[in-house]
């Protein structure tokens, strides 16, 4: 749909009042308005070396087998934003959730911020920075008993290295949320998609499974999908979802 910049927040607005049966597909740049860095972006956190190793290489599954210390000492730098607060976007879902507009948030993020604004329904396709087990007796641990450890955090019971719940390369994604994910996207009649380029896979081929009529991209720069989209949208992602929610 070509519209100027000050006609696609009230079309972006109907569409929301229109439906009942919306999901909210989300990347790293929903939680940037938030102080949390993107990955691939210029100044994002991949374009950074850390000595010879890419930060790919340090969240790799192999890395943290083989050099937990040194992962867990990038990851507490680098991945968790303790003060991060939820932003206009994570309030706005919440806000849209509990009018029963909502029925669902696919995150690729692990922050935890749409739950911390109100959403119930979050599918964290790449796991949470809040949940944490013990690698040999699976005994549950909060972000708290992470950053409180020097060094690697052990389980206070066994003795065991305590993992985050956070799918690491070369690890697959849960395929339980992954299918309730696709189900979700594939039963909506709309689909908001925000920060997020589209160029990740499995992710980013959920998108594919949308049928229902109107498909929103909210997004900084281009994706593979525009031409396919009702409605794009290149603003900030809080500022638009804040004036059509409100």
């Amino acid at each position: 749909m070509n519209l100027s910049s000050s006609d696609k927040v009230p079309t972006l607005r109907n569409i929301i009042e229109g439906s009942d049966n919306i999901v909210f597909f989300g990347g790293a740049g929903v939680s940037t308005e938030s102080g949390i860095p993107d990955f691939r972006s210029a100044g994002g956190l991949f374009s950074e070396r850390v000595g010879k190793l890419s930060p790919e290489e340090i969240l790799s599954h192999t890395f943290f087998v083989n050099h937990t210390e040194d992962f867990y000492e990038f990851y507490k730098n680098k991945m968790i934003y303790r003060d991060a607060r939820p932003n206009d976007a994570h309030l706005a879902l919440a806000r849209l959730e509990q009018a029963g507009r909502l029925r669902a948030v696919i995150t690729q993020n692990i922050d935890g911020l749409h739950q911390q604004a109100g959403s119930r329904e979050v599918l964290e396709l790449h796991g949470s920075v809040h949940r944490n087990s013990c690698m040999n007796c699976n005994r549950f641990y909060g972000l708290d008993h992470v950053l409180a450890a020097e060094g690697v955090p052990k389980c206070e019971d066994c003795g065991g290295v305590v993992k985050p719940d956070v799918v690491l390369y070369e690890e697959a994604l849960d395929m339980a949320i992954l299918e309730q994910s696709r189900r979700c996207i594939e039963q909506a009649d709309v689909l908001i998609v925000a920060g997020t380029s589209l160029r990740v896979y499995p992710a980013a081929g959920l998108i594919g499974y949308f049928r229902g009529r109107h498909l929103v991209l909210i997004n900084k720069s281009p994706t593979p999908y525009d031409h396919a989209a009702t409605l794009v949208i290149n603003d900030s992602i809080g500022a638009a979802l804040k004036q059509a929610v409100d």
